[in-house]
């Protein structure tokens, strides 16, 4: 016998709609606040249709299926994370992670002047860029902040509200040109095209010339570069700073990674990495974690077992091998915390010196902190780590 079954979570919030801003703070991040329940197959506004995408065995096997004659494809999930993302049969793909988009401005509170440019027609590739004023209207240049946003490399927005008002405030209290790249999300853009984004960034905002952009070719230092990346922008980030160390001619003649922070990064285990009190907490979202991993390469991975998302397994690059002179590692408490602790410790026994790799452990508070509270002592503390670093500040 056939039966229509489908595991399906139902969150403090209905996610039938898009929450609005207040809803995202009562939320918080995707990872937490989970409770068992009926959750609603119908698209919402924010849904939209891309080439089908037909996934191989692996990925279907971990998929979420309803089976039944008849069903219409528009309603038949083949892939949900309540409340990230779902996927339906016919290739309607509905993004459940509230984004609150702001347009680029002059932000009243800090003066940092932001707008959007295209860094590649070809693929789409777009970022926003940051630049604070100049103090005492002076000139000189700039250090340059590369940051990737959250997301589960399938959500999330550099032009989402708390991402722009974060990259505002770091702008303006590093002195840096910021630049957020809004890089291409699975499942359209399977994974590594957010990896061939971030190479194509990084070279983009290290360029020299004419052709380059004016802010970046007038006020930014290559020479100072920063790849920052919060959550999968995190995982990003880590990416990044490995295929700088070692590609040879990434960088143009002078530019360099001075430093690389990872706040609160996208890494699994298949060793099934637990935290310091022994407990299997966050079990199930750590699951969910693995198959959005998987969905995201289309299938085309090793699940925990890749490099790209647990850099700790047997075979993975070194973490001597990052291109870079300086690594802040950020944890809070979340579901992910176990394998940052971890990866900053094989930070230290890959031979990375403790001066220039640090750790700054932010628990109690949670995944996305920072960016629902800007306010507080920790986030307040995590932007300051974040400053020494850029500016070089001890």
């Amino acid at each position: 016998m056939l039966a229509a079954r489908r595991l399906s979570l139902q969150y403090t919030i209905a996610d039938a709609k898009l929450p609005c801003p207040k809803e995202r703070q009562d939320l918080g991040s995707p990872i937490f606040r989970r409770t068992p329940g009926p959750s609603s197959n119908t698209p919402t506004a924010t849904a939209r249709r891309f080439a089908a995408h037909k996934p191989d065995n692996h990925l279907a096997g971990i998929c979420h299926l309803t089976i039944a004659f008849g069903m219409d494809p528009d309603a038949e999930v083949t892939f949900e994370f309540v409340p990230v993302i779902r996927q339906y049969r016919s290739g309607l793909v509905e993004r459940l992670l509230p984004v609150n988009p702001v347009p680029p401005s002059v932000d009243a509170a800090t003066g940092v002047a932001s707008r959007d440019v295209t860094i590649d027609a070809a693929t789409g590739l777009r970022a926003r860029l940051y630049l604070p004023a100049r103090p005492g209207g002076g000139g000189g240049r700039l250090p340059v902040v590369l940051y990737f946003h959250g997301g589960g490399l399938v959500a999330g927005s550099a032009a989402d509200a708390p991402e722009h008002a974060f990259l505002n405030r770091l702008a303006a209290r590093a002195g840096a040109l910021a630049v957020s790249v809004e890089y291409r999300l699975a499942p359209e853009h399977l994974v590594p095209a957010c990896y061939d984004d971030a190479r194509a960034a990084l070279r983009w905002a290290t360029a020299a010339g004419a052709e380059a952009d004016p802010w970046v070719r007038d006020r930014g230092d290559a020479a100072r570069v920063f790849v920052l990346g919060f959550s999968a922008g995190g995982n990003v980030a880590h990416n990044l700073a490995l295929r700088a160390g070692s590609e040879p001619g990434l960088l143009p003649r002078g530019a360099r990674v001075e430093g690389v922070a990872l706040l609160h990064p996208f890494f699994l285990s298949s060793s099934g990495v637990k935290a310091a009190e022994g407990e299997a907490k966050d079990a199930w979202v750590r699951g969910k974690l693995a198959e959005l991993w998987v969905f995201a390469c289309g299938g085309r991975t090793a699940g925990t077992d890749d490099p790209r998302v647990n850099p700790l397994v047997d075979g993975a690059p070194s973490l001597g091998r990052l291109g870079c002179g300086r690594v802040l590692v950020c944890l809070a408490e979340d579901a992910l915390v176990a394998e940052g602790r971890a990866y900053y410790d094989a930070l230290l026994a890959s031979g990375w010196a403790a001066a220039d790799a640090e750790l700054l452990d932010s628990r109690p508070a949670d995944h996305e902190f920072h960016l629902r509270e800007p306010e507080s002592a920790k986030a307040v503390l995590l932007m300051d780590r974040l400053v020494a670093l850029v500016a070089g500040d001890q």
